[in-house]
């Protein structure tokens, strides 16, 4: 079969570049090697652990905090089969739907192992141990990530488990170690303590979610210590071992005195790495990054072969989901001759812990690295009436501008729904928005929007109504 473009893998990224394709008019193909589409984000990783999310919350504020709204439960407990059960069938909904659009765009699909031959043939390696061969004039490499690991720690995917695993146990942990105070840890710590879990955190940096600005950690970690779990930050795992149904974790503490800590399960979460594996670069001279194993690319994310370009996880920058889509449809119109873009610096980084972190733009830290002036405006959620309603006060939004220019140039918030608030930031930060701009638009009242208008007005000269 000969196909305008080849892609491989069917993640968000994937199926996006697909989808776009076929929509420019261009003969379509992809390939999956799992026999569900849409790669780890909707398998195992950003649509499943949403759904036990969304449950364990449900869970806990039956526990903890219905009471206080009139509203009394006896012999509450967790169906944790069923809780499980229902991430499946969201799962599947989600994995469905891609099938869907994959006929709906009259895209052909392909499941197997796909590897280049030459640069215009993939070899496709079904289940069954049968070859096919198929050939395009373009071919999109979307393969993503899998969860990275400590070299010197086994993960043997029962009691020392990564972020796959911890979305399929069959029981709640007594006691969670979590190597990692980063995103993905956070919302899986998250989802067992609410659950009923102990939890402890080990992260090697002095800060939770570290890549982020330093207040949304402080505030983080403050709120998740509320729901139990534990942090030991700047500490250094030194190994793990299982015995029975007994994990032990070593680990140095600043001082590099030797401390342990004991449970019955360890999730591993110290980020991810480049799925490159098994592609048959060398055949057609691509050489990949030693370490995270990523491809190289240009401005047009083509690699060194003309024709081949790579998105997502794969190559440079944050490993999330939304920046992988907007790179599938980058690379689509580009080979359809058109001229797209993408500001990297506006691809916002959410948390899905309770309450939500979101950030996009730049963070002080790095704007005082750059030596940029700016001015700061902050509005915690405890000053929001909506929020007061809803029982959610902790967080803040953070609003950083120019000194000089007033452009917003970063906007870092904690606190309820900031995962859907931010787009409101990402928006004004495209258009070049003022934090006066922000501040003279209507915001609805009550909602937990005002928060940013709010924070604006705090940035333009101290005029924050509320507090």
């Amino acid at each position: 079969m000969q196909y305008d473009v080849i892609v491989i893998g069917s993640g968000p990224g994937g199926y996006v570049a697909a989808i776009r394709c076929a929509q420019l008019g261009l003969k379509t193909a992809i390939i999956e090697k799992y026999n569900t589409l849409g790669g780890t984000c909707l398998n195992v990783g950003c649509i499943p652990s949403k759904a036990l999310l969304d449950s364990s919350e449900h869970y806990h504020n039956a526990a903890h905090t219905f009471k206080t709204h009139g509203i009394n439960l006896e012999n509450l407990k967790v169906d944790f089969g069923q809780m499980i059960k229902r991430k499946q069938e969201v799962v599947a909904a989600n994995t469905g739907g891609i099938v869907y659009l994959m006929k709906k765009n009259k895209i052909d699909t392909y499941y197997g192992i796909g590897s280049f031959k030459d640069k215009n043939t993939i070899n496709i390696k079904k289940a069954d141990g049968a070859d096919q061969e198929i050939t395009g004039k373009n071919i999109i490499i979307a393969t993503g990530s899998k969860p990275s690991s400590l070299p010197f720690l086994k993960v043997d995917k029962k009691r020392i488990i990564t972020s796959t695993e911890a979305l399929n146990l069959t029981e709640i942990p007594k006691h969670l170690v979590l190597i990692g105070g980063g995103v993905i840890g956070l919302e899986l710590g998250s989802v067992y303590a609410r659950l009923g879990s102990k939890v402890s955190v080990i992260e090697f940096m002095d800060s939770i979610i570290p890549t982020m600005d330093k207040g949304l950690g402080k505030e983080l970690q403050k709120v998740l210590q509320k729901i139990g779990i534990e942090f030991y930050l700047g500490h250094k795992v030194t190994g793990a071992a299982v015995k029975g149904k007994e994990v032990t974790v070593t680990f140095d503490d600043p001082k590099g005195e030797k401390k342990e800590l004991k449970g019955d399960y360890c999730l591993v979460a110290v980020g991810r790495i480049a799925y490159t594996d098994g592609l048959g670069l060398d055949k057609i001279g691509i050489t990949v990054e030693e370490r995270g194993r990523k491809i190289t690319v240009n401005d047009h994310l083509e690699t060194s072969v003309k024709g081949v370009y790579a998105i997502g996880d794969v190559i440079r920058g944050a490993m999330l989901a939304h920046k992988a889509e907007d790179e599938g449809t980058l690379v689509a119109e580009i080979i359809a001759g058109q001229k797209p873009h993408i500001d990297y610096n506006l691809i916002p980084g959410v948390v899905y812990t309770w309450p939500e972190v979101a950030a996009t733009g730049q963070t002080e830290e790095q704007l005082k690295e750059k030596g940029i002036k700016y001015k700061t405006g902050s509005f915690p959620f405890k000053a929001s009436g909506r929020a007061r309603a809803s029982g959610d006060l902790d967080g803040f939004v953070k609003v950083l501008a120019d000194a000089a220019t007033d452009e917003i140039l970063g906007v870092h918030m904690i606190g309820p729904r900031a995962a859907d608030m931010i787009a409101e930031a990402v928006v004004a930060m495209e258009y070049r928005a003022s934090a006066e701009d922000i501040s003279r638009i209507s915001h609805a009242h009550p909602t937990y929007t005002e928060a940013m208008r709010e924070a604006c007005l705090a940035a333009t000269g101290n005029r924050a109504i509320h507090i």
